[in-house]
């Protein structure tokens, strides 16, 4: 880290083109001399699996409405060369974080002050909702202002193409190029209002019809008589899930009052991710006190989706991400008429469990198995247009019903988790009772995903010291057994230590490492796009003989979870 280079582009941030307030607030940085400025001049803010994030602030390294326009002003230019005959028309959409609606007028003003026509969401909406517009508008780019479910200091933007989709390479690092290639001073604020046109409550009702066109599939089912609690994390599913389930027949709907306002401070929970069991535990609450029967949960821009159901016990638990994706994608596959669709298939990711695997051999589609992050499923889609998407997700609370929209979809996918409870009850069952029939079925699967939190510049480096460690001296044995097979995504070699075989990994590069046990155990390593963590992802699996036996088999994957990472010393 070179101080006077850091120094030195600060102090292009004391003079024009940047305003009085950003000069003021550099200038005292560069006084202050810092950990606070080091962090916000270091680097520039780079894009990573889920589009740009960062904390908000000035600085190359913050989001700002210079490093946002900066961007904008490149896509800009980006566009205009793509489509040199055509009314470029791009869709913005906003969440509940701070300055979120101030940034997103920001970045409507630079389109437009570049001649591109903006379709601007006048109030929050979920990000799924603007991967709809995208495609419903004919648009040839959308943009998201979103931390998703990040800490409430982060803000970010996502970039979506015209298939509804985020970008994927080659396309991020043309755009990439092309922004770094300009100077703060290129960027045209001076917006022309006469391209900036507001988005009503009618598009909301437009992707309400498809939502329940696509996941209201359980058949003559009561669906009144399926008690619901349901809280938006203070995001943005308030402004459409509530409606979505009545209209779709879901009456017996309880909100959790304390957490239904948008709030950019999360002020009831330590995370806005319902990941994290502390963020539904508000709900879960509720449901114990009223005898709900599910518990939804969404992120602030309501792309993921948790959920809580009633176990062999009776109590309320929460399902992994893997697991909401397994019952989901089976009961899909269950009540869609393979028949009629053209060489069908799920999707998946290297990261989530290869349960999915299972189910779609079982049914006798395809499983296609991307990158993290739901831009490559996105992608997937866009490049197999000769078949049938059914439904997919990934193990971080994500999915995504049929392709009327191109990005996880915590609405839609909250109406089918619906669903698919209404016709277990409608069968005297539980969503768990048939979950823990697929684990007969198809083998007892349990994932664990533990993330270490590595901030600032000495946890990047902290982050790639520990990859480059396993790369360079990679396990033998694991909890007791043989590594026998070796993934590694960033150099696309697949190791097959029991046959002495090295293969080529058909899938772009990515900075993953993936170990396979003797015994059916999968590892992968991987540091987050989005946030500063390094993420473990591990999946373990057993026979289970019969549903009595959950219990017992339950606690020795548990033990097997337990020594896996110890041997990574991790907990």
């Amino acid at each position: 880290m070179d101080k006077n280079l850091i120094l030195s582009t600060a102090r292009t941030w004391t003079k024009a083109p940047f305003d009085e307030e950003t000069i003021t607030r550099t200038l005292a940085l560069i006084t202050a001399d810092n950990e606070e400025f080091r962090e916000s001049f270091y680097k520039d803010l780079e894009f990573g699996t889920g589009g740009m994030r960062g904390v908000m602030g000035v600085g190359t390294n913050r989001i700002n409405k210079y490093t946002l326009g900066k961007n904008t002003q490149g896509l800009s230019q980006y566009l205009k060369q793509q489509f040199p005959n055509e009314q470029v028309k791009v869709a913005i959409a906003y969440d509940c974080r701070h300055n979120s609606k101030e940034l997103a007028q920001v970045v409507a003003e630079v389109f437009s002050a570049n001649g591109i026509l903006v379709y601007l969401f006048e109030d929050l909406r979920p990000t799924p909702l603007l991967s709809y517009t995208v495609r419903r508008k004919s648009c040839h780019a959308g943009i998201v202002l979103t931390a998703s479910h990040n800490p409430p200091e982060y803000n970010g933007y996502k970039v979506y193409w015209q298939d509804g989709g985020q970008l994927v390479p080659p396309q991020d690092k043309e755009i990439l190029d092309l922004i770094n290639s300009l100077d703060f001073t290129d960027i045209n604020f001076e917006g022309d209002d006469s391209l900036i046109q507001l988005l009503t409550e009618e598009d909301d009702h437009a992707f309400i019809e498809d939502s329940i066109k696509a996941a209201r599939i359980a058949g003559d089912v009561d669906r009144s008589r399926l008690k619901i609690v349901f809280t938006s994390l203070h995001g943005t599913s308030i402004t459409l899930l509530p409606e979505t389930l009545k209209r779709a027949g879901y009456t017996d709907l309880h909100v959790v009052k304390e957490q239904a306002f948008p709030d950019g401070d999360f002020p009831t929970v330590t995370s806005p991710n319902p990941e994290e069991p502390e963020a539904l535990a508000l709900a879960v609450q509720l449901a114990n006190k009223i005898n709900a029967d599910m518990v939804i949960g969404t992120d602030p821009d309501a792309d993921r989706l948790g959920i809580a159901v009633r176990d062999q016990h009776g109590e309320m638990s929460l399902l992994n991400g893997n697991q909401t994706m397994i019952a989901m994608t089976n009961f899909l596959l269950q009540q869609t008429d393979l028949t009629s669709l053209k060489d069908p298939f799920i999707g998946s990711t290297i990261v989530s469990t290869p349960m999915m695997h299972e189910l779609a051999l079982s049914h006798k589609v395809e499983c296609k198995e991307v990158l993290t992050g739901f831009k490559w499923i996105a992608k997937m889609i866009k490049d197999c247009p000769q078949q049938d998407f059914i439904g997919g997700g990934e193990e971080s609370f994500g999915y995504m019903v049929g392709d009327f929209l191109r990005d996880k979809d915590a609405i839609t996918s909250s109406l089918l988790a619906c669903e698919m409870y209404a016709y277990a009850k409608a069968q005297h069952s539980t969503v768990f009772e048939e979950l823990v029939k697929l684990y007969v079925k198809h083998g007892f699967y349990q994932e664990k995903l533990v993330s270490l939190v590595k901030k600032g510049i000495s946890g990047a480096a902290e982050i790639s010291k520990m990859m480059v460690d396993l790369r360079e001296q990679p396990p033998a044995q694991i909890a007791g057994q043989d590594v026998i097979i070796i993934e590694d995504y960033a150099t696309s070699l697949r190791q097959n230590k029991h046959l002495d075989k090295t293969e080529r990994l058909d899938i772009p590069k990515s900075n993953v490492l993936i170990f396979y046990l003797a015994d059916g155990s999968k590892i992968a390593a991987r540091p987050s796009g989005t946030e500063p963590k390094i993420k473990f992802y591990i999946s373990v699996k057993a026979p289970l003989s019969s549903p009595d036996q959950y219990d017992v088999v339950y606690e020795e994957l548990q033990q097997k979870i337990k020594g896996i990472l110890a041997d990574f010393d991790i907990q």
